[in-house]
């Protein structure tokens, strides 16, 4: 709560509206831009830039995340207890904006030890920046959170109720317009590629824009300093919830072993310093605080959209035809999907469910909230499932793979020393077979009558190519593919082999392979997708061709065949098969997820400010901050403790924990009676009055009055 200043000099209004609040919207649309639009890519520069595993970048998302709806707390003791509202979104908001600029510059890799490969030498410097930009960036956003929309409030008159409803319903709108453009423009940016030395995904600029938005809304809010109606502190009311609560505890304690009335409920141990009606307001609140326990399990699953689902998209097919999505950009069906859901479920939805005469009580509507995140994850998993049929198996240790490509004119047989073989035709090639490195030693390579019989030194955890050729002479080579994972961020990794008697130069899209002797190949390259144009040069010869189009996350090894005036001849042996599972198979778990929250999150914030005092609102909106924390935290514990390997079988898991949560949540609402605060307010109110009526004034010897109190 904060006290007036005083007389204050009228400010210029515009259709009935402050012009201050002007400021305030804007503020808020640059701030919730830059912090969306920073959260879109996050896990990605986890995963791809500082090269972290899945697990870690998950980890430290969800731990970012947690410390951001921690800090609100933080902020409104700040704002109601030392510096006012004014002061506190001025000075988180130079700490978020240095944050933002700290992670940006965190991202450059010419300027943090990043060597020629686009592998950081040492990610030491890297990391302690991100580090100390995100939890900046959590101070700051949060900081700020529980203070911006309530200034805007204190902006309007009392008799400018109409006004102030219909500025928060423009608050919120620029809240959602920011996420949207945010998530849709930030990983557009982080797509293109920048670079001094070594040219990679252009995170400096995906961060450094929403950086940039964050210091014009700094700017935007000081430039409306003079129009302000600023506050003053007085004190915050979760201070002085949490000393009432801690009295009634302690006092409790004190007397539990002398002989004294037993007391309705364990709050009233507070009486003896705490009115009568700051007891029942907290009780009231408390009643919630009660039902928000199982709350944190829905957002677990819920804030997984940027951490899990995203690097689910990593391994999806983004083309949608003319548009091509990253999977960053998926997030996006979440905020579009809340600007069509919402109308639709208040507007024809629950509407409907009213004609049928059902009691869709705010409660129940959670509970149908919780078991549609549940469905959701059951979705995912299904979606991950398939996936999982389209991605390669990579040897485990102990283990190494080999493909035979057959450069020969004739077909081969291949023997290995654990009796298996193979038969490959002339320019074919046999898919990745697996086998114990220890146990593999002789490859006998057979052409016709001709065999010959080889050793070679096979590297475990690795995928080999022997390619085997009869012409002139049978021969075999080895090759160490180096390919270990699945090429990530969509690229795909290309590599040359020379089948022409003669030493060839190759170029692909302006990255040169320099020259290739016969039977020899070239390192892997990464490309982008899409058709790549194709130079060989041989014997003062020049041949060009388009390549077949690439798709995302493909490997391929390319046979240059022929090359003289008549054209060249080349031919593609994919490695690793590109992803065919569309992207838009998550389009129905994000659609299921966003019903989930409309009906959750929407009926949950409605139904804490229905069921809490006026002057108890702001802790039951400190609680609701809480729960998202809290899962996130739930989120760290659970990926951390779980040796499960199967991220379908981590999907099952957290929709099973949540439909278990569901059902003691729809237990403990079948038991909750509805109040109406405003009647119970009234009813202390009069009992208040009734207690000073009570007070009669007794005449003592002369010396005056004295007021003598019934108890």
């Amino acid at each position: 709560m904060e006290k007036d200043r005083g007389p204050r000099k009228v400010v210029p209004g515009c259709f009935g509206y402050p012009i201050s609040i002007f400021f305030i919207v804007i503020n808020e649309f640059c701030e919730r831009f830059s912090y969306y639009g920073m959260r879109a890519v996050l896990v990605l520069y986890f995963k791809y830039f500082l090269h972290w595993t899945d697990d870690l970048s998950t980890a430290i998302y969800h731990t970012f995340v947690a410390l951001c709806y921690l800090t609100p707390i933080l902020g409104a003791l700040i704002a109601d207890s030392f510096l006012g509202k004014f002061k506190t979104i001025i000075s988180l908001s130079i700490v978020y904006t240095v944050g933002q600029a700290v992670l940006s510059i965190s991202s450059i890799n010419d300027l943090t030890d990043g060597n020629r490969d686009g592998v950081p030498d040492t990610i030491e410097i890297p990391v302690a920046l991100s580090m100390v930009g995100l939890v900046l960036i959590a101070l700051g956003t949060g900081g700020i959170k529980p203070c911006v929309a309530a200034f805007g409030g204190d902006q309007f008159e009392d008799h400018q109720e109409k006004q102030r409803s219909r500025f928060f319903s423009i608050f919120y709108l620029s809240i959602n317009a920011g996420s949207l453009l945010s998530t849709i423009i930030t990983p557009i940016l982080r797509g293109e590629e920048c670079g001094i030395h070594v040219k990679q995904k252009c995170y400096p600029l995906a961060f450094g824009v929403p950086a940039a938005l964050m210091a014009i809304a700094l700017f935007v809010f000081i430039a409306g300093s003079s129009m302000y109606k600023k506050v003053e502190p007085q004190g915050n009311v979760m201070v002085q919830v949490g000393k009432c609560i801690a009295f009634a505890i302690k006092n409790r304690f004190k007397y539990r072993s002398k002989e004294y009335p037993k007391r309705e409920h364990w709050l009233d141990w507070a009486r003896e310093k705490y009115a009568k009606r700051l007891i029942t307001e907290i009780k009231m609140v408390l009643r919630v605080l009660f039902l928000y326990i199982p709350l944190p399990m829905f957002w677990a699953l819920f804030d997984q959209q940027g951490s899990r689902w995203t690097l689910q998209a990593t391994t999806m097919d983004g083309d949608f035809g003319a548009v091509q999505i990253q999977p960053d950009q998926m997030q996006t069906v979440n905020p579009i999907l809340i600007v069509i859901m919402v109308p639709v479920v208040d507007v024809l939805i629950y509407p409907l469910i009213d004609k049928c005469r059902i009691n869709f009580t705010p409660l129940r509507k959670m509970t149908v909230g919780m078991f549609l995140a549940a469905l959701a994850f059951v979705v995912a998993a299904l979606v991950q499932v398939q996936i999982d049929k389209t991605l390669p198996t990579f040897p485990a240790p102990g283990e190494s793979q080999i493909r035979v490509i057959n450069l020969g004119n004739s077909n081969a047989t291949i023997h290995y020393n654990d009796g298996r073989s193979a038969d490959v035709n002339s320019l074919g090639s046999t898919d990745y077979l697996t086998f114990n490195t220890e146990h593999l030693k002789d490859i006998n390579v057979t052409y016709g009558t001709k065999t010959i019989s080889k050793s070679f030194a096979f590297v475990g955890e690795e995928r080999h190519t022997l390619e085997i050729t009869d012409v002139v002479e049978i021969q075999a080579e080895l090759l160490v593919d180096g390919l270990t994972v699945k090429p990530e961020q969509g690229n795909n990794k290309i590599r040359f082999i020379n089948n022409l008697n003669a030493t060839i130069n190759v170029t692909m899209d302006g990255t040169n392979f320099g020259e290739v002797v016969y039977f020899s190949a070239t390192n892997y390259s990464s490309f982008q997708r899409g058709s790549k144009q194709i130079i060989i040069i041989t014997n003062n010869q020049s041949c060009e061709e388009n390549s077949l189009q690439f798709g995302y996350g493909s490997a391929y090894t390319i046979i240059v065949e022929e090359c003289n005036s008549n054209g060249s001849r080349i031919k593609y042996v994919e490695d690793i098969q590109p992803n065919t599972f569309s992207m838009a198979w998550q389009i129905p778990q994000y659609f299921i997820l966003t019903c989930a929250e409309v009906v959750f999150s929407v009926t949950g914030l409605s139904f804490s400010y229905a069921q809490a005092p006026n002057n108890m609102k702001s802790v039951l909106q400190a609680g609701w901050l809480l729960t998202v924390a809290v899962g996130n935290i739930i989120v760290l514990i659970i990926a951390g403790a779980t040796t499960i390997s199967e991220q379908w079988a981590e999907y099952i898991l957290f929709a099973g924990l949540l439909l278990a949560v569901t059902i003691i949540f729809a237990i403990m609402a079948y038991f909750y009676t509805y109040v109406d605060p405003a009647e119970i307010e009234a009813q202390l109110i009069e009992e208040e009055k009734q207690e000073k009526e009570k007070k009669e004034p007794v005449y003592g010897n002369g010396t005056g009055p004295v007021v003598q109190t019934q108890m």
